[in-house]
């Protein structure tokens, strides 16, 4: 039993090598990219809307909602990244009903590259929301002794994050081919729909968690001045 797609490969010519991570992120990239094309090119602001744009608004709208809820007040700012990220995950999810797909979150470099992106963002909007000094002024709070420890926490929750999101999806994966193999007839259908359940909340768990982290850097401001203000009252 393969225990990530990274295992599937399509061509190989020395160390350069093309398996089934690349090839189906190349394919969810490509659907996603083509349908927001097709669906932003005909949009309507009046009474008759296309089914797809009523669904996409719906999408857009939920999204904002979770971020807002999150703790990030303009989440217009925010919903290119963290839209992207969720809708990237889900599609791995829902194209695994897709006989001979193999979503690429099942594999470790999938979901690193995910939180590497998710820990590059943390930054660069705390820096983008308070400023350099002040951004970097958090990670010696509440004392510089905490410097080292505020960092290693930054890193450790990245690789949290990628090994969450791969034992989810690579454990939920190895138990439907199980059970298929034991019962071929009887449960394909239910355990695919419990795979593809699985796939949309670590889609939904893997964005908020991220939303959560953004909101903790670029809120990190306010929280000091609200510190700042027990500690003189």
């Amino acid at each position: 039993m393969r225990l990530s797609p990274d295992a599937i490969i399509f061509w190989q010519s020395g160390f350069f090598k093309i398996n089934a991570t690349l090839v189906f992120t190349w394919v969810i990239m490509a659907v996603l990219t083509a349908g927001s094309m097709l669906i932003t090119s005909r949009l309507s602001t009046g009474l008759t809307r296309s089914r797809w744009q009523n669904i996409l608004e719906m999408i857009v709208t939920a999204i904002k909602e979770q971020i807002r809820e999150a703790g990030l007040a303009d989440p217009e700012i925010y919903l290119p990244f963290l839209g992207t990220i969720f809708l990237f995950v889900a599609a791995s999810a829902l194209f695994t009903i897709l006989p001979g797909f193999e979503p690429p979150t099942g594999s470790l470099s999938t979901t690193a590259a995910l939180a590497l992106l998710v820990f590059a963002a943390v930054p660069l909007f705390g820096i983008k929301k308070q400023g350099m000094r002040r951004y970097l002024k958090t990670y010696m709070e509440p004392t510089a002794v905490m410097l080292p420890f505020n960092i290693i926490g930054e890193i450790s929750r990245t690789l949290a994050l990628a090994v969450r999101l791969f034992g989810n999806m690579m454990s939920g994966g190895m138990i439907v081919g199980i059970l298929l193999t034991i019962t071929p007839f009887l449960f394909p259908a239910v355990m695919t729909l419990l795979g593809l359940l699985t796939g949309m909340v670590q889609a939904y768990i893997f964005t908020i968690l991220a939303a959560v982290y953004i909101a903790a850097a670029t809120q990190a401001q306010k929280h000091s001045r609200h510190r700042e203000e027990e500690a003189s009252a």
